[in-house]
């Protein structure tokens, strides 16, 4: 799956961007170097068009998802990981049915807790939900494999998402013992007949979807880009995206917390700031600053003047594990009816997500990555 993310989605990625390109290019020869050329060129091309460019590997991964599901595999892999989930955290099968929703989305992940029983249960699920690695974060690791790891993209990809259940796994284990101590309930569920995938059904299902992300690109991400723009032109007069700006100076300011993980330049550190809202934000952040196609040089190359492999590989695990969008903290807070839980999680996955950098960059170092 993770191959075909990449072979068979690049081409059509490249087009994108090529357009973009174009676009952002016909923009600035209509209105010329003005406010409005700038809004859109460098605010909402740049933004919103950085994320848009991964539409086709998106496509993809949904598509293969939507064939698992439709084919009744989803519901056997549960039973099949009911033992190993008991043994391993104390949970049964049921829990994996979130933990693999939440590889589309946080959200319907919360919301598919509600078929467990015991609440103690449903509770863990959901503070580990947050370590299955959504299409939101696809993105970001389209970018970094890309630019860093050419060689092994499909091999890199999918070890991302192995970390993020190991780490679901691990954390499962310590709040079982310490926070959620209690047995869990037995675990009946009628499991669907295997069968064929319609076409019909499963391009509708990767539809709804792909929709969704593209809506999402289309309000959530689209003010998160404009809001940028406006820190990074001002004080009026300052090179847009410069480290003089607002925006340089907030990603100056968070930068040393970053800085024991490798990556401490202000471009990063803001991306992680803004990614919290959602996590293809950190793309349209980078894009915005680093401006894509800016005199032929595209998000890859820059992003190549900041970042090692090492420290690629570093931030992707973090944006792997670090705090959820807010829409997947306001399900929490829907599902749980006060605001103790969201605001756990994000503890929970923040000291994860540094310990867990820390940890992998400073082996990286010891075994002579630089």
């Amino acid at each position: 799956m993770f191959q075909i993310v990449f072979v068979v989605g690049a081409p059509f990625q490249e087009l994108l961007e090529q357009g973009f390109d174009i676009l952002k290019e016909l923009v600035l020869q209509t209105f010329g170097e003005t406010f409005i050329s700038s809004l859109i060129a460098n605010g909402i091309i740049n933004g919103v068009g950085s994320v848009l460019t991964f539409l086709p590997q998106i496509i993809l991964m949904f598509l293969i998802i939507s064939i698992l599901e439709d084919s009744g595999y989803l519901a056997r892999a549960a039973f099949v990981m009911d033992k190993l989930m008991h043994k391993l955290v104390g949970l049964h099968g049921k829990a994996f049915i979130p933990m693999i929703l939440g590889f589309g989305c946080g959200v319907p992940g919360i919301l598919a807790t509600r078929t467990m029983e015991n609440e103690s249960d449903r509770l863990l699920t959901m503070m580990i939900l947050p370590f299955m690695s959504c299409t939101a974060r696809l993105p970001v690791y389209t970018l970094f494999i890309s630019a860093f790891f050419s060689a092994y993209q499909g091999q890199i990809l999918f070890a991302i998402y192995l970390i993020g259940i190991g780490i679901a796994i691990l954390v499962a284990f310590i709040l079982k013992r310490t926070m959620f101590k209690g047995m869990s309930t037995p675990f009946v569920m009628e499991l669907p007949t295997y069968k064929i995938p319609s076409l019909k059904g499963v391009l509708i299902h990767t539809w709804e979807k792909t929709k969704g992300f593209i809506k999402k690109a289309g309000t959530i991400i689209l003010l998160a880009a404009i809001i940028i723009w406006i820190l990074a032109s001002i004080p009026i007069g300052v090179t847009y995206g410069a480290q003089e700006s607002v925006m340089g100076q907030i990603g100056t300011i968070i930068s040393p917390i970053f800085s024991p993980l490798g990556f401490g330049e202000w471009q990063a550190s803001v991306s992680l700031l803004f990614g919290v809202v959602a996590k293809e934000v950190v793309i349209g952040t980078l894009g915005s600053i680093f401006g894509v196609g800016t005199e032929g040089i595209g998000i890859e190359n820059a992003i190549q003047t900041i970042f090692t492999p090492l420290t690629a590989f570093v931030f992707m695990i973090f944006v792997l594990l670090y705090v959820p969008c807010f829409a997947t903290l306001g399900a929490i807070k829907q599902e749980t009816n006060t605001w103790k839980w969201p605001i756990t999680m994000v503890l929970i996955t923040t000291i994860t997500a540094y310990i867990i950098s820390f940890i992998v960059y400073r082996i990286g170092l010891l075994i002579g990555f630089t």
